[in-house]
């Protein structure tokens, strides 16, 4: 038998880490190529992760909760042993510089390996007995595939012709080098100051501990012989001032609400500005921390304004009424919306635009217009050639907004389809990512919500959000006679540097129109 390990692909999605939400299966179970072991949910969308390898499950790579990065081992499966094992030392097993078997090595992804590196190095003086043990311990992950049913993962492939896809590194010496040398490997025996670096090799960990201000040599590491890893560097972050964990402790699971000091085992911080205890800290992370930087963005970098109109909605209410009545299938309030929205679009094509700002503008576009690529040194309005209609939909992971592609080629009926799946699918987790990042103008229904307006924030990048109110009985007045209507109000954020006042007004007073005479608006549609 031997085991093999399978990282975490690259999901493609440009991200580098993807929470592990639940495992769909346990030590001891038995899988097949292709069976989902895990459902990991990115910034964007909830994926289930099939295993490459049929055997038995070894070993679970983390807890749910846990954030695991790109590349990090996911799960170990115990499969057959290769057909070729008789040729050569037992699978799983490592080899000395002398040809002599030693003992399986643990399988590890490259991060360890290159950390073990940096370790050896540090501990160079510890001899050959140390050596061999580091090359036990630290040996590079290698990963060997023969069958598969040529399903691709995305950024990860079976073969479907039943050839060995083989893929291996040269084993390198693991930082178990440290442990066997003694204490003159990492500190006198005196305990005095370390004499080997801070064992931390991702920029990614650096980056975060020195915008948090921490030094490394004071950081405990929680992953195999003291690698500093993501999650000890936030678990400092967000422990009270000089807490540090004991060394070899594993902080408290990233994915929850409670830290250390809210599981009652250390007394709870207390906030200076207030006075009080602080009773949890739950870390923005996920789809979450993809919100927070969105909204951040939008507002730090767009100089929005916005305007607004009350609407008498009663004829169109009455249209989808007597539609019902005739026994048609009556599209929902919301695909109305988004056909009249379409239509001021096409009138006032500046809301379907995206600025960019100096710097930005490049590739093959800049340097057809200026011949060297100077355009990307100033600012561009870019334009597109079709509308991709966002619809902000509210689940159970918080608020997304897939978009309904190619929105303006389609019909009242149409964009009742696509807009019910696309919620169905975003409220299931279900949404792919480019659904949940190609639009190019948003509608939000926060009427639904029993309110009737709100200053939205644009979806950044887009240039312009259009909100719904609910619709309530108010009085109005209608050719001069007082008289109880359906009202909603329409409002309008948009970016003041795509188009000025009077075409943000246009537009909106366009689709309020609409609303309020949706029978000759339709006719042209």
């Amino acid at each position: 038998m031997s085991v093999r390990t399978f990282l975490l692909p690259d999901l493609g999605e440009g991200l580098t880490e993807a929470e592990l939400v639940n495992w769909l299966v346990a030590v001891g179970d038995t899988v097949v190529v292709d069976q989902p072991v895990a459902e990991v949910e990115t910034a964007k969308s909830l994926v289930e992760v099939p295993s490459p390898f049929a055997g038995r499950v070894a070993q679970l790579h983390g807890r749910a909760g846990e954030s695991v990065d790109v590349g990090r081992p996911l799960i170990s499966v115990e499969t057959a042993a290769d057909a070729t094992a008789g040729a050569g030392p037992a699978a799983g097993m490592t080899v000395s510089g002398s040809g002599e078997a030693m003992a399986p090595a643990a399988a590890v992804g490259p991060t360890e390996a290159a950390e073990a590196v940096v370790a050896a190095a540090a501990a160079g003086a510890a001899g050959a007995s140390a050596a061999s043990a580091a090359s036990a311990e630290g040996e590079a992950y290698r990963e060997e595939e023969k069958a598969g049913s040529g399903n691709v993962l995305i950024g990860y492939g079976t073969p479907a012709n039943g050839q060995s896809a083989r893929r291996s590194r040269a084993p390198r010496r693991g930082a178990a080098a440290a442990a066997a040398a003694g204490p003159a490997a990492g500190s006198d025996a005196a305990g005095s100051a370390p004499t080997e670096a801070p064992r931390c090799i991702s920029p990614l960990v650096r980056r975060r501990a020195r915008d948090a201000g921490l030094r490394l040599t004071d950081v405990s590491g929680s992953g195999p012989d003291g690698l500093i890893l993501r999650r000890d560097i936030e678990a400092l972050m967000v422990a009270p001032a000089g807490a540090i964990p004991a060394a070899g402790a594993v902080p408290g699971d990233a994915g929850t609400a409670a830290t250390p000091a809210d599981t009652g085992t250390a007394a709870a911080p207390t906030d200076a500005r207030t006075g009080l205890d602080v009773a949890s800290r739950t870390p923005v992370r996920g789809l979450r921390r993809t919100i927070a930087t969105n909204l951040s963005r939008s507002r730090s970098l767009i100089p929005e304004a916005t305007v607004w109109v009350d609407v008498d909605a009663t004829a169109l209410m009455d249209l989808r009424a007597d539609l019902s009545q005739q026994g048609q299938d009556v599209p929902s309030l919301l695909a109305f919306l988004a056909r009249f929205t379409l239509a001021g679009l096409a009138r006032f094509p500046e809301l379907n635009t995206r600025f960019v700002p100096a710097g930005d503008v490049g590739g093959e576009r800049s340097r057809e217009n200026t011949g060297n690529g100077g355009e990307g040194q100033q600012a561009v309005i870019e334009a597109f050639d079709g509308v991709n209609l966002g619809i902000a939909v509210q689940s159970d992971r918080g608020l997304m907004v897939p978009s309904v592609r190619r929105a303006d080629a389609l019909t009242t009926r149409g964009l009742d389809t696509e807009i019910r799946r696309l919620t169905t699918a975003a409220q299931t987790g279900k949404a792919t990512p480019a659904e949940l990042s190609s639009g190019t103008f948003t509608l939000n229904n926060y009427g639904v919500y029993g309110v009737d307006g709100s200053a939205a924030i644009i979806n950044y990048p887009e240039s312009a959000i259009l909100g719904v109110g609910r619709i309530i009985e108010k009085p109005w007045v209608v050719s001069g006679q007082l008289a109880v209507r359906r009202l909603t109000q329409l409002t309008l954020v948009f970016d003041h540097r795509v188009c000025d006042g009077a075409t943000a007004g246009g537009f909106l007073r366009y689709v309020a129109d609409a609303v309020e005479n949706p029978g000759r608006i339709l006719v042209d549609l």
